[in-house]
């Protein structure tokens, strides 16, 4: 295990620089023609996102013909992370609340196919460690760890119809997340997983709001149930600056999260994120870093 986890961030690693170093020798690395310049001439109401399809990366818009490509790491610390050892082969049907850490790297892929119409995928390498509780009375070790492939999904997401100055944008998206881990405990989907949820967006001068939910289906508990659900605020700051505030959670999982985007040309721009939780089902914190090219 110790040995594929080598492979898999090497793969990662390979994956990008493959995608980094060409597009930064052949891209003038500051200019202040970025892709938030090309929104300086919209209407204020789009000067913050522009004209592209929302995408499920936070605050990230893609245009017909456009591809995104973004590499990024992500780091999960959580107290009290609630585990049931039955689930985990242990026997005991009983919630427990153990300490987990986990380290990610994942790369995401988001193309536009028409000015209504966009395509994204998303895969993930994990080490994941979950320390058990005291008051745990199972046959559970002290300690779990694994590693290897983590979630693999992809959506679909179309708009309905665009902004106007009195009407707000009305999107929806279809999410599959795929079972590639049907061995695994901790990381990874171990059955299919399926999403379908809708969003409205409305751009204010003071920045652009958005709202979305969306219902759920699990198929290893065979239920249908409601799913994600998030209240985003999205301003542009300058050509160069974005930032990013939001709440979401589902049910009782509720995070809040922070993001600085620093956009450096037209191909290229950097997303620092923060998720910290707000009640105690939901990871306590989870950055991420990550580098955006686009093509």
């Amino acid at each position: 295990m110790k040995k594929s986890g080598y492979l898999y961030r090497t793969v990662f690693v390979c994956v990008v620089a493959l995608t980094a170093f060409p597009k930064m020798a052949s891209a003038e690395f500051w200019s202040d023609e970025t892709l938030l310049s090309e929104t300086d001439s919209l209407p204020f109401y789009q000067k913050d996102r522009g004209t592209g399809i929302p995408l499920s990366m936070f605050g990230t818009y893609v245009k017909k013909g456009q591809i995104y490509i973004y590499p990024f790491l992500e780091y999960y610390r959580d107290k009290d992370f609630e585990y049931k050892p039955e689930e985990l082969g242990y026997g005991v049907d009983e919630d427990y609340f153990g300490k987990y850490r986990a380290t990610e790297g994942l790369i995401f892929l988001g193309y536009g196919i028409t000015d209504w119409l966009a395509v994204e995928i998303e895969a993930a390498v994990i080490k994941a460690k979950l320390e058990k509780s005291d008051d745990d009375i199972s046959q559970m070790p002290n300690t779990i760890e694994e590693s290897g492939l983590g979630d693999v999904e992809g959506q679909i997401r179309w708009r309905w119809f665009g902004e106007t100055e009195r009407r707000p944008e009305l999107f929806s998206y279809f999410e599959t997340v795929f079972p590639l881990q049907k061995d695994k405990v901790l990381i990874g989907t171990q059955d299919w997983e399926f999403k379908l949820g809708a969003g409205i967006a409305k751009g204010f001068r003071f920045g652009t709001m958005t709202v979305r939910v969306a219902g759920e289906y699990d198929r290893s508990e065979d239920k249908f149930e409601m799913g994600e659900f998030a209240l985003e605020y999205l301003k542009k700051l300058s050509r160069h600056w974005r930032i990013y505030l939001g709440t979401e959670g589902t049910q009782d999982e509720v995070e809040a999260i922070t993001e600085v985007q620093l956009h450096l040309n037209r191909h290229l721009f950097f997303k620092f994120n923060n998720a910290f939780g707000v009640t105690k089902k939901a990871t306590d914190w989870a950055p991420e870093v990550g580098v955006v090219f686009s093509f």
